[in-house]
């Protein structure tokens, strides 16, 4: 498996493959910001749950993908910040996704959050992904 120095967009490609390809669940390295992100999908609706294992001395986050009568939870899933253009925004300036029917992820001074929660508790921080 090869890795590039993106292991968010790496991770975010993973779950778009998986789920476009209709697998049950998939196996990613553990991060804590993956774990995070991971948290976030799940309390949002976009997977169905996640669990932190260990596989060969390594930890690994094992994902259950959802699906709703067959059709994959998770439209679209994309990276806004990248390695070469980083993308931080101000509590009051978070953006909404499809007017709020989707989810932007951050990560802030206190954790991984998503955007409402972010604008909730007044915290602004990088603009790590968009789902719908």
């Amino acid at each position: 498996m090869s890795s590039s120095n993106d292991t968010i967009g790496d991770f975010l490609t993973s779950i778009r493959n998986a789920s476009k390809a209709q697998k049950p669940s998939l196996s990613v390295q553990w991060s804590r910001l993956r774990e995070g992100v991971a948290r976030i999908l799940t309390e949002s609706g976009y997977l169905a749950g996640f669990r932190k294992v260990e596989r060969d001395d390594k930890p690994v986050l094992e994902l259950t993908l959802k699906y709703v009568s067959g059709v994959p939870a998770i439209t679209s899933i994309e990276r806004v910040s990248t390695p070469g253009r980083r993308v931080y925004a101000g509590y009051s300036a978070v953006p909404k996704v499809i007017g709020g029917m989707g989810v932007s992820i951050l990560t802030t001074s206190r954790g991984v959050m998503t955007d409402s929660e972010a604008r909730r508790q007044k915290v602004g921080g990088e603009l790590l992904a968009k789902v719908w």
